[in-house]
């Protein structure tokens, strides 16, 4: 296998998954495992159904595809409101998608039409975090929308928080959820099935708030694979942290001056690094493991005990370690998010599934 590796430990990854759907369930919560990270992986995809999630969720049709041509009959949730030119691939797909714009409606239900099919759908409400989602001000006039198209079934009413800027999950805004269903409910004179409230982001909100409200799913996807509140990066309470690792191979091991020297400017990067007038830094070891800002994010790697992550360029990931490694020595990172879903997408980073027990 190559000396570059994303090790994915399904076992444990299960077991975070059973402890969070057991914690949702005693809130009357159920959940829906989300699978983008891994890229749709079909392995992760029937440890999530096994551990109890109720469907799954992904963000791209192509991950969809894969889930189903792997054998994944579980239903599917589409997270991200489908591409224009993808429509009739996400009908056919057999999904529930989650919809922000009346246009995209109006052409999944030609395209439903056109197979044959009943097309179900969820409304994203904005919340606040300002990434997708209808104003709740117009929401009324998109169920209305999707109510007149005979090849639609509104499935449910989601929000999301927490993705582009950090806004907190609380009893104001999930209180205001619960009121924009009521609402909906009370105009059309229908029941909403399932009220998604959010995110692994939520976990907190849902540990400690007296009241769900309208709130019955979540769509854990970080917290599952991570062991971590992504508000605070904090682990959680009984979760594994390093069920995800990424490994690199040592390719130099030198004592080095600790400052660079000489007249600088920017680096590849357009950062300018301070330098020193000469090599009078104090010495380290400085290592360098075969991984750079092509495979993963540096920023977001954790590296074993005695060992730092100090920089890097394209291809090399520059670590300060407390003794000299030897070339070929494999050193296990724990990965963030963002270093997760960069490695997940190199393809010079070899991914390998397997269960430790």
């Amino acid at each position: 296998m190559n000396g570059l590796r994303l090790e994915v430990d399904l076992d444990k990854l299960s077991d975070n998954a059973r402890a969070l759907v057991a914690m949702a369930s005693e809130r009357g919560v159920s959940v829906t495992g989300v699978t983008k990270a891994l890229f749709g992986d079909p392995g992760f995809a029937r440890t999530l159904v096994s551990a109890g999630a109720v469907a799954l969720g992904d963000s791209r049709v192509e991950n969809v595809e894969g889930l189903r041509s792997g054998g994944i009959t579980a239903p599917i949730w589409l997270i991200r409101s489908p591409m224009p030119s993808q429509i009739d691939r996400i009908v056919r797909a057999d999904v529930v998608s989650i919809n922000s714009e009346v246009d995209v409606l109006s052409a999944l239900a030609s395209a439903a039409r056109v197979s044959g099919q009943v097309h179900e759908v969820m409304i994203m409400v904005e919340l606040g975090d300002l990434r997708d989602g209808v104003m709740g001000r117009d929401l009324r006039s998109v169920v209305h929308h999707v109510m007149g198209l005979s090849t639609l079934r509104l499935a449910g009413i989601t929000a999301n928080l927490a993705c582009r800027s950090g806004v907190e999950p609380t009893d104001e805004n999930m209180g205001e959820l619960s009121a924009f269903v009521a609402d909906v409910e009370a105009a059309f004179d229908i029941h909403v099935d399932t009220v998604s409230g959010g995110n692994s982001a939520n976990m907190g909100w849902l540990a400690g708030s007296a009241d769900l409200g309208r709130v019955n799913n979540l769509r854990l996807g970080e917290a599952i694979l991570l062991g971590r509140d992504p508000l605070h990066r904090q682990p959680i309470d009984g979760l594994h942290t390093d069920a995800i690792g990424l490994v690199g191979e040592v390719i130099e091991s030198q004592r080095k001056p600790s400052q660079p020297w000489g007249r600088s400017f920017q680096n590849a990067f357009g950062e300018t690094v301070p330098t020193t007038g000469d090599h009078d830094g104090g010495s380290i070891w400085q290592t360098i493991v075969a991984a750079g800002r092509v495979d993963t994010d540096p920023d977001d790697l954790r590296a074993p005990a005695g060992m730092s992550v100090i920089a890097a360029s394209s291809d090399h990931l520059i670590v300060r370690s407390d003794e000299r490694l030897e070339p070929g020595t494999a050193v296990r990172f724990e990965v963030g998010y963002s270093a997760l879903v960069r490695s997940m997408s190199s393809t010079f980073v070899s991914k390998r599934f397997f269960h430790s027990r």
